[in-house]
């Protein structure tokens, strides 16, 4: 995983990933992990992810795709807590209490889409319809 923490820091990408061969992504919020629930479900399961920040969405994403560990430079306690409840190995470099929007003022949008669901199944259409209004650009990690 080291290999993967120091890539994530060293190039211009957003999230890494291996599952065999290692993929980089660069968009922001949870907009790679979502196309590849949607597209590429096979890259997820049992994958190694480092990713610069984590919020709970993204976290419901990686546990639907049957990700196998996790890092985060930044996770909220939310997305931890769905982690653990998912038997999911994580480490992370710093723990929040939630994931911040852009401008610093409130939450991110998806982490307040999340905050009062218990599971990723009902994460997900939350996530979906976000997406589907064009909420990538200001969707958390």
């Amino acid at each position: 995983m080291q290999d993967l923490i120091d890539l994530l820091h060293r190039s211009e990408c957003s999230l890494v990933l291996r599952n065999g061969n290692v993929h980089t992504y660069e968009q922001h919020g949870v907009a790679d992990l979502y196309e590849l629930l949607l597209a590429h479900p096979q890259l997820l399961r049992g994958a190694e992810v480092a990713d610069k920040v984590v919020g709970k969405g993204a976290a419901a994403l990686m546990v639907s795709g049957g990700v196998g560990e996790v890092y985060a430079d930044v996770m909220s306690q939310p997305a931890l807590g769905m982690f653990r409840a998912a038997g999911i190995p994580v480490a992370y470099g710093v723990l929040v209490p939630a994931i911040r929007n852009r401008a610093g003022d409130g939450w991110c949008p998806v982490e307040t889409l999340c905050r009062d669901v218990a599971t990723a199944e009902e994460c997900l259409p939350l996530i979906r319809r976000f997406m589907k209004r064009g909420g990538a650009a200001d969707a958390e990690k």
